[in-house]
């Protein structure tokens, strides 16, 4: 009889793995996903968290009476239903034991630089202005570049309109900001500012544009002091670095009649100050529920308005009656007015928002490029 002989190492392994076969224990099978939010035909949304240790429980939303309790089911598994909720984009937060966080089951998140929010998409019949719809798109590139002003990696984005990877012309340029809470993605994925200029180019609304989408956030800080250096820094990164990488890198027109600079809150503030500073380089301008500028840093267009009014082609300032910024907004205009500044002022419904900055890009962006 023929014997074969295994090695030791190889005998040992064989036993361990029969032995490791049957002892382990059987594999758990994975829980089902937890949908949340879900939405129904009715509109009415149900959201669902799971916490077993959690003692308390809310859903605090933009939509009307949007704070809602969420019941605790035998499994640890809170939910609770809302609605209807009016056609729109909404943020919305979980209060779990007083702290705020997103909601773990729905990957679409608001870009902020320090991130406790979710979206919520209820859609509209017909698609409202912000959403997808059957039209030619544009395409969103994302950019990281060396700020040479800053010594620094810096981050931007930059909307181009449809048909222009077709097109041997040049197009004018938007650049357009986000608030203190946001960053260079916030108006793409929570602003929607790419689809809203698709669908205003597709209605013949909206001159074809480059939008370029910058990080705020040029400097460090807080408080007070993120609000005396978040001007400087930033427009040295604008003027510096910015502006000549956009020029060389996409077919856009760099003449002052064929750039335009708006932003909301702290980037309302760093438009407004940077576009009446620079007239000679932004000839449309604008400001949403603006952090006013220092009016120290605009003395020259405040004691010129002969040349401010004939470099600028727009300037344009809005804000809600329920904004808290309201009051520096209202005594800006009476300042502009007193100075004789020419400007368009719009005062609107609503309070410091993302739905009210939605509609003023709808208004601001077709004004844009004009004869």
């Amino acid at each position: 009889m023929k014997t074969t002989w295994l090695p030791l190492s190889l005998a040992v392994l064989g036993l361990v793995g029969i032995t490791s076969a049957a002892e382990a224990p059987a594999r758990r099978a994975r829980p089902p996903a937890i949908v949340s939010p879900e939405l129904a035909e009715d509109r009415r949304v149900t959201f669902r968290l799971m916490a077993p240790k959690a003692s308390e429980v809310l859903v605090v939303g933009q939509w009307n009476d949007g704070r809602v309790p969420l019941a605790k089911g035998s499994n640890g598994l809170w939910s609770a239903t809302t609605g209807p909720i009016e056609p729109g984009l909404w943020e919305y937060s979980f209060q779990v034991d007083g702290l705020t966080m997103i909601d773990p089951g729905n990957p679409a998140i608001k870009p902020m630089r320090a991130p406790r929010t979710s979206i919520l998409s209820v859609p509209g019949q017909p698609p409202l202005l912000c959403e997808f719809q059957d039209v030619p798109h544009g395409v969103v590139h994302q950019h990281t570049y060396r700020s040479q002003s800053l010594g620094r990696w810096r981050e931007l984005v930059v909307y181009t309109p449809p048909g222009y990877e077709q097109a041997d012309t040049r197009f004018p340029t938007l650049y357009l900001q986000h608030g203190s809470g946001g960053n260079q993605a916030t108006w793409v994925a929570h602003g929607k500012a790419h689809w809203i200029l698709d669908n205003l180019i597709a209605q013949g609304r909206a001159k074809p544009m480059v939008v370029v989408m910058m990080d705020g956030h040029a400097a460090t800080g807080s408080g007070e002091r993120m609000m005396q250096t978040y001007v400087t820094p930033f427009e040295r990164d604008l003027l510096e670095d910015v502006m000549p990488l956009i020029e060389k890198t996409y077919r856009v027109k760099s003449d002052a009649a064929n750039r335009a600079i708006v932003g909301l809150s702290m980037g309302g503030g760093q438009s407004l100050g940077i576009g009446l500073r620079h007239p000679d380089r932004f000839a449309w301008v604008g400001g949403f529920s603006s952090a006013i500028p220092d009016t120290k840093s605009i003395t020259e267009s405040l004691a010129h308005p002969d040349a401010t009014n004939q470099k600028l082609k727009l300037l344009w300032i809005a804000c809600g009656k329920d904004d808290p910024l309201l009051k520096r907004n209202t005594a800006f205009i009476a300042l502009l007015t007193e100075k004789k500044i020419q400007h368009t002022w719009n005062q609107s419904e609503g309070a410091h928002s993302w739905p009210v900055w939605r509609g003023y890009l709808a208004e601001f962006a077709p004004l844009l490029f004009q004869p």
